[in-house]
């Protein structure tokens, strides 16, 4: 089939939960995908920061392949002799005591809103339901009920009541507006480092800082949601670093598989994650060993070839290089690393037009929030490739 029929056969059959770009991808290596009719793209999205890696990265496609020879799936009734390798490995890297993996990112929400809820009740003497989580204004963690519940995107909740309660929200980046909204019930804080699909809004300096030292001194749980800025997209292994802090609870997932396996994970301290007993939370598929020699294989190359510090290096490259863009249509550029938003005014007449001229120019990239272009390419990219995106995106800007 060309891409017409395939588009078409989406069209008629799938739900119309997603506006894709009309690119029809087949094949993927590096920073570079190809669609049905051969022609190449570079990829500055890099599935929201799931191939970090890059696409099909051949020693993670080498472990995917013989732990599937081996085994897949045993589910947690049993022990298999990938879990703990993993578990170790990741909590060398990350300094974490305690590890609960499931799958997707929403789901690694869903288990810290329960642990924290508990550990509130059993730890820190909170009243029962009344725990209350505080989060952000434009936060994204996810889209099932109880995330969109706290969600303050009326696309995502629109339609979708009644929705759970517990949930606070604050402004993005005010350690004051954190602290007014404590009381006695508070039992966590959830927030992005970078917000992503906010347009990558990067909080004030101090603001991590400030919210771990108000969440220490009010024995309140501080969780960071890294499944978008973890395991290097900002040039850190893990965002928090930038301020120097440790979070109690940090969610990890997307690039904890290089794209090739749904996995995420809760990296906790003991105190947090002790307070779960057997058969209180789970997933059948969750610390499968499928799962866990991936995600070995995807750390492991993430660190052994420099992908972190190269996406330190040329993302300061490539934000640099978008900064020297002049046009009155651009807003701001900003980011952190390989994590770059690109806001027009409003008057521009939204980013996705823009991305659509990338795309027949060979740069795929996504807006977000209506007047930002996110660029995420996989951290693997060259300097010389950043140079030729640099050339399109000046030229596709000038016209407009």
């Amino acid at each position: 089939m060309d891409a017409t029929e395939l588009i078409a056969l989406e069209q008629k059959l799938g739900a119309h939960n997603y506006k894709p770009l009309d690119v029809v991808l087949r094949r993927g290596e590096g920073v570079w995908v190809w669609d049905v009719d051969g022609r190449r793209y570079l990829d500055c999205l890099s599935a929201y920061s799931a191939v970090n890696q890059g696409h099909c990265h051949p020693g993670i496609f080498k472990a995917m392949v013989e732990q599937a020879a081996r085994l897949t799936l045993t589910s947690r009734a049993f022990r298999n002799d990938q879990l703990g390798l993993f578990y170790q490995e990741i909590c060398g890297l990350t300094r974490s005591h305690k590890v609960l993996p499931m799958n997707s990112g929403a789901e690694a929400v869903e288990t810290v809103i329960k642990t924290v809820r508990k550990w509130g009740y059993k730890i820190k003497g909170v009243p029962e339901n009344q725990a209350e989580i505080i989060v952000c204004r434009n936060n994204f963690h996810g889209r099932t009920i109880t995330i969109i519940s706290f969600s303050t995107d009326d696309s995502s909740r629109e339609g979708f009541g009644p929705f759970t309660p517990g949930f606070r929200v604050i402004p993005f980046g005010d350690a004051a507006a954190l602290e007014a909204a404590v009381t006695p019930n508070t039992v966590g804080f959830l927030v992005e480092p970078i917000q992503g699909e906010a347009g990558v809004i990067i909080p004030p300096d101090g603001y991590l800082k400030a919210a771990r030292e108000l969440c220490r001194n009010h024995n309140i749980v501080l969780i960071l949601d890294e499944i978008q800025t973890g395991l290097g997209r900002t040039g850190k292994l893990l965002a928090e670093e930038h301020e120097g802090i440790e979070a109690d609870l940090t969610l990890v997932g997307k690039a904890l598989s290089g794209g090739f396996y749904p996995i995420s994970a809760v990296l906790s301290n003991s105190e947090v994650l002790g307070v779960l007993q057997p058969g209180e939370h789970g997933s059948t598929f969750g610390g499968n060993p499928l799962a866990c020699a991936v995600a070995r294989a995807a750390l492991k190359v993430l660190i052994e070839e420099g992908m972190i510090e190269n996406a330190a290096a040329v993302g300061a490259y490539f934000l640099e290089g978008l900064r020297q863009i002049q046009s009155p249509v651009i807003k701001e550029v900003r980011g952190r690393g390989l994590m770059i938003g690109l806001e027009f005014h409003p008057e521009a007449g939204g980013a996705r037009p823009y991305c659509y001229r990338l795309k027949d120019k060979g740069i795929l990239c996504k807006e977000t929030h209506d007047h930002t272009i996110r660029f995420a390419p996989p951290l693997v990219i060259t300097r010389e490739t950043v140079d030729w995106a640099l050339d399109i995106i000046q030229s596709v800007i000038s016209e407009s």
